[in-house]
């Protein structure tokens, strides 16, 4: 069951194939943001999220022809994005904690407690805290939308593994956010 893509930029990536360098920057103006927000969610840092940006833009503009079209250009780019991002955590030597199979990954039986204190804001900081394994791993799944399987097959880990991180994060993470400001 193939389904036909339509593509809304598809002249400018006609464009962009021919070496048209407005269609370059064409393109690169409408996915910049929401692609360098994608990159800074995942490695936590501003200057990292700038050069995963332009290695992703530098890399889908040299590989141009191999997008197929099977998908939107955004979630292809995007793809690229996310891989180029956790290249860097790979060369910054990011730290997973140990894999444990027998970690249990079930949500506590706890009553949710209201915090009026909680802000957008306070939440995009104790992300930022979190160890890069923690963050990439919540960014992933909670922010970008993907699943342990693919998550796993992104990282090199297992999916075992994805999942006790995600796990851990959110213990983290609410530990952060119930802490006294």
């Amino acid at each position: 069951m193939n389904q036909e893509v339509l593509n809304i930029h598809q002249e400018l990536i006609d464009r962009c194939r021919t070496g048209d360098r407005e269609a370059h920057y064409k393109l690169y103006s409408l996915y910049s943001k929401s692609m360098f927000n994608a990159a800074n969610r995942i490695v936590g840092n501003e200057d990292d999220a700038e050069d995963v940006l332009q290695e992703a833009f530098i890399s889908a503009f040299r590989n141009l022809d191999s997008y197929r079209g099977d998908a939107t250009f955004g979630s292809w780019l995007k793809r690229i994005v996310v891989n180029k991002a956790i290249n860097i955590l790979k060369r910054k030597k990011m730290e997973l904690m140990p894999e444990d199979e027998h970690f249990d990954v079930a949500a506590p039986d706890e009553e949710e407690v209201y915090m009026p204190n909680l802000t957008v804001d306070r939440v995009k900081k104790a992300i930022e805290t979190l160890p890069d394994g923690y963050r990439s791993v919540l960014s992933l799944y909670l922010l970008e939308g993907y699943d342990h399987q693919e998550i796993a097959e992104i990282m090199g880990i297992s999916e075992s593994t994805s999942k006790s991180q995600l796990n851990r994060s959110k213990k983290k993470l609410k530990e952060l956010l119930t802490q006294v400001v």
